[in-house]
Parts: structure tokens; C-alpha cells; sequence
């Protein structure tokens, strides 16, 4: 099961982020030179993303950005625009989805919905890609993304 706190108060889910699975899996030993995170809160930023522009989420006043008056804000639109066009996830939908259910049923439905039909594992957002399954991919094409021609 993900870990609650691997759900940042802007809706992302770090368990599928590409920075965060490459630090699970050490994956700099592969050959590839990225920075890894734990995630937003365990690392004690909160919201990385967010915190400098939102008072609420920077000093952690909110869990999530649908407690605050103004969710959701321009940046969160704007955040949620990219990642809806580019990775396939919606912060705005997981935060209405968390609003609405809870965490505890988000987080099952997020198990279901970003595991590896192969292998158990959990598929990249910012790839479409299980790191477990596809790495031999990641590394022939390092900018691999979503929709390219998969190949093993």
C-alpha cells in the first residue's frame, strides 16, 4: 500500500513520480545521473512545488489544498493543466477524489489504477513506464516518454 504522507497537499501522488521511484530503486547505478526524493513530506517541504507562492501550504497551516478558500488556486490549475496533458493524472481530480472518499480509498484506487500488469509494480507517471519492467527501455531512450514505442 502507498504511504499516506507520499501524497502531497497539491495531489500528487510521489510514489509515482519519476524522481521519487528512481531514488527507490537507485537507479544512478543504471547509468543515469538524477537528483532522487523521498517526496514532499517526508522530505519536510510540505509542497515543494507550491510553498514559496502559497502562505498556507509553505509554513503546512493545510494538508491538502482543498482546505484552503481558493482551491483551486491559478497554480494548482496550471500545475494540474500540465500534468493532465503530459502524464495522464489530474492533481485537481485526485484532491476532489481524496475531498470526497478519503486518503484511505484513494490510495486503493491509486494501488489499482498506476500497477504493472506485468509485475505488481508501480507504472511512472512522468513516463507510463514500470522501472521494474521497462528500465531496458528508460535506458535505450532516456527522454522516453508516454505514448512512444515501447520496446524490451
Amino acid at each position: 500500500m502507498i504511504e499516506e504522507d507520499l501524497v502531497a497537499p497539491c495531489g500528487m501522488n510521489c510514489s509515482l513520480c519519476i524522481s521519487y521511484q528512481f531514488g527507490k530503486n537507485d537507479l544512478n547505478k543504471k547509468g543515469f545521473h538524477r537528483t532522487y526524493c523521498p517526496g514532499c513530506i517526508p522530505r519536510g517541504k510540505n509542497c515543494t512545488y507550491m510553498k514559496s507562492t502559497c502562505d498556507k501550504l509553505g509554513k503546512g497551516k493545510v494538508r491538502f489544498c482543498f482546505e484552503c478558500d481558493d482551491f483551486p488556486c491559478k497554480r494548482l490549475k496550471i500545475l494540474d493543466k500540465r500534468y493532465r496533458t503530459k502524464y495522464h493524472m489530474s492533481m485537481i481530480e485526485n484532491l476532489n477524489y481524496i475531498k470526497e472518499n478519503g486518503l484511505e480509498a484513494f490510495l486503493r484506487e491509486e494501488e489499482l489504477k498506476w500497477r504493472c500488469s506485468q509485475c505488481g509494480g508501480t507504472v511512472c507517471c512522468h513516463n507510463g513506464l514500470c522501472l521494474n519492467c521497462n528500465i531496458n527501455t528508460l535506458i535505450r531512450n532516456k527522454k522516453y516518454r508516454w505514448n512512444e514505442e515501447k520496446t524490451k
